[in-house]
């Protein structure tokens, strides 16, 4: 019997440009050992400026687009293969721009009926100078992923962090503020439009920073979430919303706060490319719906033939 993708060239898209290339490395290798477990001939390529030539030798049947963060998850990557014709797997060209741009994304989801925090885009020297609402709240970049550049300031902080506006800082002009909200970190897998389950992520790091989220043993993750009846729909439910007001498909993953103590649940941003690493929750999240990783790895690289040549011009599904 033939391997599912036997005599298909997919070409793998992995490391790239941002500040997310270490993670985005480790996803792409998954994602392309599990290809040629699936008997596709595999072509990895680390992306650069040169992309578009890249692929135009290469002449791929399908991309994989296994980058995170800017370039590779903002709608320019996506751009470069739809002028190319290449289809390619996650959300296209809007939805991925949209979906970044964190701001924008909390207004249009806000206005479909998904609870989003307060809060909202302000100057990083404005709020590095003095507290801009009261602690505790959170500062994160715009438009970056995998918690890079995220600080929480604490009840009581004297002052704001000085990091955004250090000579290091890289990651634009303004920053998002939103009010803390205390309890469970919340994380519901969607694939197909459909939710998975709810995951209740449990740092051991007391932040899900980039280290506990990537690093052996940062976090521990319940899946699925030992929260109340009511909540776990909610969840469920909030998440296929924000997945369609983005105009997403494929697979998406929410990122939820629910304040247990309150009956409060906040949906903070969704992202079109989740990570695929070994530590990751949508692999996770599939795997306790009894589909396993390769699985997984071949329904997305068939949602992306499906949509044949037509790329990222259907936003939806």
């Amino acid at each position: 019997m033939a391997a599912p993708l036997s005599g298909h060239h997919v070409a793998v898209l992995l490391g790239g440009l941002s500040s997310e290339r270490e993670v985005s490395l480790v996803s792409g290798r998954e994602c392309a050992d599990a290809l040629e477990r699936l008997g596709a001939r595999v072509s990895r390529i680390d992306a650069g400026r040169d992309l578009a030539q890249v692929l135009g030798k290469l002449k791929p049947d399908v991309c994989f687009n296994a980058l995170h963060g800017e370039w590779g998850e903002d709608g320019c990557v996506q751009g470069v293969l739809e002028t190319l014709a290449i289809p390619y797997t996650h959300c296209g060209v809007l939805a991925s721009a949209l979906a970044m741009d964190k701001a924008k994304a909390k207004a249009v989801l806000a206005a479909a009926g998904v609870v989003v925090p307060g809060g909202g885009l302000f100057n990083r020297f404005k709020a590095a100078a003095d507290h801009v609402m009261a602690p505790p709240y959170v500062v994160k970049p715009n438009a970056e992923g995998s918690s890079v550049g995220v600080f929480l300031v604490f009840e009581g902080a004297n002052s704001p962090p000085q990091e955004i506006v250090a000579p290091s800082w890289t990651f634009g002009e303004d920053v998002m503020i939103e009010p803390y909200i205390r309890g469970k970190e919340l994380a519901v897998g969607v694939m197909g439009g459909k939710a998975m389950t709810v995951t209740d992520i449990i740092s051991r790091t007391g932040f899900y920073d980039y280290d506990a989220k990537y690093g052996e043993g940062g976090s521990e993750h319940i899946v699925p979430a030992d929260i109340p009846h009511h909540a776990f729909e909610k969840a469920l439910r909030m998440a296929e919303l924000a997945h369609a007001a983005l105009g997403c498909r494929g697979v998406t993953r929410s990122d939820l706060r629910y304040d247990d103590i309150n009956d409060v649940l906040v949906l903070l941003e969704v992202n079109t490319q989740p990570g695929m690493t070994p530590t990751s929750l949508v692999p996770e999240q599939a795997a306790q719906q009894g589909v396993d990783f390769d699985n997984l790895v071949l329904w997305i690289t068939e949602d992306a033939y499906a949509r044949g040549g037509a790329g990222g011009t259907q936003e939806a599904g």
